[in-house]
């Protein structure tokens, strides 16, 4: 996981050398089509970055998207109109039905389809009608790490495509170098507050909500600890209830404007007796642990997540569990 995690980099930068003329034809297909419903489809960690894709979708084009329940398709066979439809599926595989099924009914309803896929000879890649190959390269630690970085990379792209924005796709070709320096972050200073817990919050709110998902998800998977993630405008309503002394909360408050609501609620949440771990940019003294930047404030969750990712593997171990072998799951999930 550890090295697998910190050649993000490399792989990113692979990825950006490659299929540009693909994602200018996906964009000028959009831009013509303007599909009117947009929808991701994708499970687990691949779910976490479809949601980051929504953001900035949403923030920078004005499309409202929406996560499909994908048992409307498998399991309900519900009528659902696919025409002038954009369906962006996300995976590593490309192999679970579930996340299949849907990519080829809104193909042939006739959806834009697109597939956000590492392993470019899956069934997600035929199935859709653009297959945007991550070039994470063979992923064999159970816990995504690269192919999510790589996911959020492409989905980026994407959407920087669409907009025709060559200044994003400018901030987006400085990746590789970020995430080269985010891996040397050092948060060990979680690892002596984690070690010895039972359980956590993540929090997040805007961009940094998926990366909060995805740090909770990987808590679970490599460090068997009770992790649940919220958004930092959810606590009040309900969760703060499990607040109690000590009680660890890991914070990420990247820039943009909900920065300053995430610092004054890891000011509230000490004051109530947690254990706070906020993750903050250089400039906010507050912090606990230093966040790395990315080019720019829509980036910086991915500079963020290889941060953690490193922090995570090391925190496995001092744990005294193997973070490539997590007890009772494999590499390929699938279900339908």
């Amino acid at each position: 996981m550890l090295q697998e995690a910190c050649s993000a980099g490399a792989q990113v930068a692979l990825q950006l050398g490659r299929d540009e003329e693909h994602y200018a034809a996906l964009a000028a297909r959009l831009r013509s089509a303007q599909p009117t419903t947009v929808l991701t489809v994708a499970r687990g960690s691949s779910d976490h970055a479809a949601a980051y894709c929504a953001y900035l979708i949403m923030a920078r084009l004005g499309r409202i998207v929406a996560s499909l329940p994908m048992s409307l398709v498998t399991l309900y066979k519900s009528p659902l109109l696919a025409r002038d439809a954009l369906a962006i599926a996300i995976s590593q595989s490309g192999q679970s039905p579930d996340v299949i099924e849907p990519i080829r009914y809104f193909r042939e309803g006739g959806g834009t389809t697109v597939a956000l896929v590492n392993d470019a000879a899956s069934p997600l890649a035929a199935s859709a009608e653009f297959a945007l190959p991550l070039h994470a390269g063979p992923e064999l630690s159970v816990a995504a790490t690269k192919s999510f970085i790589t996911s959020l990379v492409a989905a980026a792209r994407l959407v920087a495509h669409w907009q025709g924005d060559a200044a994003f796709l400018a901030q987006i070709a400085e990746l590789p170098k970020a995430l080269e320096q985010a891996a040397q972050a050092d948060w060990s200073a979680a690892i002596d507050v984690l070690a010895p817990a039972e359980r956590i919050m993540v929090v997040g709110r805007g961009t940094s909500f998926p990366v909060a998902l995805e740090a909770a998800l990987k808590f679970k998977e490599t460090s068997v600890l009770q992790a649940e993630a919220f958004s930092g405008a959810e606590i009040k309503h309900g969760p703060m209830a499990l607040i109690s002394e000590g009680y660890p909360l890991l914070i990420f408050a990247t820039r943009g404007p909900t920065q300053d609501g995430l610092v004054k609620l890891a000011e509230e949440m000490r004051g109530r007796g947690a254990r706070v771990l906020l993750a903050a940019p250089a400039d906010v003294s507050e912090r606990d642990l230093t966040l790395p930047l990315g080019p720019t404030p829509d980036l910086d969750p991915i500079t963020a997540i290889q941060a953690f990712y490193v922090m995570a593997a090391n925190l496995s171990i001092a744990r005294g569990l193997d973070p490539d072998r997590p007890r009772h799951l494999s590499k390929v999930t699938k279900t339908n």
